[in-house]
């Protein structure tokens, strides 16, 4: 959907992708401990920090510029959706 200059991204697949995520989190604590859990919560955090930086850093700005780094991180959740 784009609104005036702006092009602003589409969620919805990012939040499926979180709530895999957190389930596939769940699960690890559950079998493994948090340790795993600890690991895979900062590769995610590290993944969506250089996305955000690469999109401030090319010119994007604000309340955008989070959104499409949250859809660069979990956007892959409209892949397992039919």
């Amino acid at each position: 959907m784009a609104v005036g200059r702006r092009s602003y991204p589409d969620v919805g697949g990012g939040h499926i992708g979180l709530a895999v995520t957190i389930l596939a989190l769940v699960v690890i604590v559950g079998f493994s401990g948090t340790r795993w859990a600890v690991i895979i919560v900062g590769c995610f955090a590290a993944w969506f920090a250089v996305a955000l930086a690469v999109i401030l850093l090319r010119g994007g700005s604000g309340r955008v510029a989070v959104r499409r780094a949250y859809v660069a991180t979990f956007g892959w959740g409209d892949y397992i959706t039919p």
